[in-house]
């Protein structure tokens, strides 16, 4: 499906309370649109549920159900298992939340429906903070940024600790499919979807989302500071589909700096820290890519 073929129908829909820019709203409104109406949506505490799904107001037009933090794979898991009983297994049940509610707090719930191979699909939407409690570290932020619990100061200047690798986490479970995904390429967006959508068993794809709140960028660059993610290797996509690991896109290697500029959360940074963040990039791409070889 090409982005001109989306249909009109909005299945998330205008009038929601996200901040202008907000790259989760620009996710879901699209991944919606390749779903489809025959989806069911479990979500946790975060971002989306409180603009797209605070009461009595419901941006969501096919059946939502709000969960705990901790259990957005489990609840997932029980309505797949109950869609199968009553011989609606087409239905596709679709657990999302943030990078808090999944690389942390949701992470035991998710190993193990990941590991029973559950029948959904889990998508984690990637602003790499705690944005909707504060704008707090999680172990999905990176190197360097500013975070209210990594604050800028004389003792600490940002996160010390580089951002947790959860797609090579869930790929570890064996499941059919594993993706990363950004909305600054939304074709490749579309296709991941779509891909996802014609397939059984745990499905997991991981959307890259810039947060201009908490990253402190200009609302107006939201898809250009997700497509720079990619050029300078901080954000890899790619996809493992029953183990066979692709690239989608090979980055420009454009140097990390050009990503961090645009970022206040970044500006405190020195250069043994942007180098050591570049270092970091450097290395992980030469890691991603030896091994999307042995995985052929």
């Amino acid at each position: 499906m090409k982005l001109k073929d989306l249909p009109d129908e909005e299945l998330f829909t205008r009038g929601h309370t996200a901040c202008a820019g907000c790259g989760a709203a620009i996710a879901v409104r699209n991944l919606m649109k390749v779903l489809g109406p025959n989806t069911m949506v479990v979500n946790p505490a975060c971002c989306l549920l409180i603009f797209g799904a605070t009461y009595p107001y419901l941006a969501w037009k096919v059946p939502f159900h709000h969960v705990a933090f901790e259990n957005t794979a489990a609840c997932a898991t029980g309505m797949s298992r109950a869609m199968k009983v009553l011989g609606k297994d087409e239905t596709l049940i679709m657990g999302i939340a943030g990078d808090g509610g999944t690389a942390d707090i949701g992470i035991q719930a998710l190993s193990g429906a990941a590991e029973r191979n559950e029948n959904m699909l889990y998508v984690m939407y990637d602003n790499e903070a705690y944005m909707n409690t504060g704008i707090q570290r999680s172990g999905s932020t990176p190197f360097g940024a500013w975070t209210t619990t990594t604050p800028v100061g004389k003792v600490k200047a940002g996160k010390s600790n580089f951002k947790k690798d959860m797609p090579l986490i869930m790929m570890a479970h064996n499941v059919p499919y594993v993706a990363t995904a950004s909305v600054g390429h939304i074709q490749d967006f579309i296709r991941k979807f779509e891909k996802a959508k014609s397939m059984k068993g745990f499905r997991y794809i991981q959307v890259f989302t810039p947060c201009p709140t908490g990253w402190r960028h200009d609302t107006a660059k939201t898809v250009e500071i997700a497509k720079l993610a990619v050029d300078t290797g901080m954000w890899t996509l790619y996809e493992s589909e029953n183990g066979k690991v692709t690239i989608s896109k090979k980055p420009k290697m454009t140097p990390v700096a050009e990503y961090l500029k645009p970022q206040g959360r970044f500006r405190h940074m020195s250069e043994e820290d942007v180098k050591s963040l570049q270092d970091w990039v450097m290395k992980k791409w030469e890691a991603d890519e030896k091994y999307a070889q042995c995985r052929q």
